[in-house]
């Protein structure tokens, strides 16, 4: 099939109208990225949440955005892309109206769920729509289409700051916000026809496509390092804003500065590929992406977290579309099965993976930072106070201040047992527990300042263990651009 067939067959097709649309469907899902990494701290404070359970609800963003790309990747060749963008803009309105009235850790968990759905229908049906409308293009199409998962980032990191900076609403309105982009993507691909997917086209069989992809060597090592990729890409953006709010920098802003750099670095990114080459330019992004994690995790004022971070999004910012890109350019048959394996490896493995572990290396390391003095005398002001304050609230408000008091006694006794030393994640959660029940603003303040520095701590030490993905990385990326260097001076020859 030649590009003039192609676009021939696509002439009533209105493919501008189809990638903006697109567009917004990533605003959509990118924006729901940065509301998440927003409100994990008023999500931790509202429902008495460990690190390690918001990573859970942040990493299902990213796990059932995985799963829900795998299962409905291959589905846009056999029922088409219209049902599919159909039933992502249904779950961009439900999920968010979940976690708006969800009342505790596992309805938080089940709207994140479903946003984490409609995301992965947009990544699993868009992506290969705009290989297909761009036959010739494709690396440079998909950078510029995933210009607005940054942008999308940037859109929603800037309104959560200013709706928190003026007071607009609560955490449940910016979450509210995500509906805006899906109804207009809705509105736009309402109406309109979509092409057959270029594997269709080429009367490529489904058996074709299962074994071109997952029986080519390269799919297998793209398959890999997209788990890497992945991990050293989102599970940081994730924990930004929590992690330097923490410490009085704007996190979400740090999010929407390395976010704005990234999506303009992948506007150009057309003469970039093709002066260094794809696993050219994967192998640059590694190692540049490596040094401004690691530059991040030591950054403690304003200054320096912006100067690292902007080295950061210069490393990431050509990862996943490049990924995909070299996918759908050297693997033509794989069609939409080899870019939805791909984007949801990815997802699956930095949300069910790398975002826990992070939480988790962010409670462990963060508990050093607790001071043990001020934390006992806090707790102990608490299991006096606090009962006196169930007595006088009502049954279920009562219940709750009990509980309380009681976890801040467990903290205290399993001390005692340990010879002094506070017990890990479970102080952290009590003095997050009785911070919420505080009548004059005392716990509350005096929680925070034992708190703060923390979060940060544990934070900063868990982008340190990421960064050392991209070792591996550069070592991989690095022979695969040998190679290429090598045929391209053979057949120069």
């Amino acid at each position: 099939m030649t590009p003039d067939t192609l676009h021939s067959n696509l002439a009533p097709i209105q493919r501008e109208r189809l990638f903006l649309a697109s567009c917004l469907g990533l605003i959509a899902t990118s924006m729901s990225f940065a509301v998440m990494a927003d409100i994990m701290n008023p999500l931790k404070e509202t429902f008495v949440l460990t690190n390690l359970q918001v990573g859970y609800i942040s990493g299902a963003q990213l796990w059932g955005f995985a799963i829900s790309i795998v299962i409905f990747g291959p589905f846009v060749d056999i029922v088409g892309m219209r049902p599919l963008l159909r039933l992502s803009l249904i779950a961009h309105i439900v999920g968010p109206l979940l976690m708006v009235f969800a009342t505790g850790f596992w309805s938080l968990l089940g709207g994140a769920l479903v946003i984490s759905i409609a995301n992965g229908l947009i990544e699993a049906t868009c992506n290969p729509l705009i290989a297909t409308l761009y036959p010739d293009q494709k690396t440079k199409k998909l950078n510029h289409f995933h210009v607005w998962f940054p942008g999308g980032i940037v859109i929603g990191g800037v309104l959560g700051f200013l709706f928190t900076k003026y007071g607009i609403g609560t955490w449940h309105w910016k979450l509210a916000f995500v509906m805006v982009p899906a109804i207009a993507y809705g509105l736009l691909f309402t109406g309109q026809r979509f092409p057959l997917t270029e594997r269709v086209q080429s009367g490529v069989s489904t058996r074709e496509m299962f074994r071109a992809t997952l029986t080519r060597p390269l799919f297998l090592v793209l398959f890999f390092c997209m788990m890497l990729t992945a991990s050293v890409e989102l599970g940081p953006g994730k924990w930004t804003p929590a992690i330097f709010a923490a410490v009085g920098i704007p996190g979400i802003l740090l999010l929407a500065w390395i976010n704005g750099l990234m999506a303009i670095m992948r506007q150009f990114a057309g003469p970039v590929v093709h002066r260094l080459s794809a696993t050219g330019v994967l192998t640059v992004c590694a190692v540049v992406s490596g040094v401004g994690l690691w530059w991040l995790s030591y950054a403690e004022t304003m200054g320096v977290a912006f100067a690292a971070g902007a080295v950061f999004a210069i490393g990431t910012s050509y990862f996943w579309p490049t990924m995909l890109g070299v996918a759908a350019e050297r693997i033509p048959k794989g069609g939409a099965l080899a870019l939805a394996l791909l984007g949801g490896i990815g997802a699956l493995t930095a949300g069910a993976i790398t975002t826990p572990i992070m939480g988790r290396i962010a409670d462990d390391f963060g508990h050093e930072r607790l001071d043990p003095v001020e934390t006992k005398q806090l707790l102990i002001e608490a299991v006096e106070i606090l009962p006196d304050l169930a007595a006088q609230a009502e049954r279920e408000a009562g219940a709750e201040i009990q509980a309380a008091a009681e976890e801040a006694q467990g903290v205290l006794t399993a001390a005692s047992v340990a010879g002094g030393q506070l017990p890990p994640i479970a102080t952290a959660t009590a003095l997050r527990s009785v911070a919420r029940f505080d009548s004059n603003a005392d716990f509350t303040s005096r929680a925070s300042a034992l708190l703060a520095p923390a979060d940060n701590h544990g934070g900063r030490i868990s982008f340190r263990y990421v960064s050392s993905l991209c070792i591996l990385l550069t070592i991989i990326f690095g022979i695969l651009y040998m190679r290429d260097r090598k045929r391209s001076t053979s057949r120069t020859e």
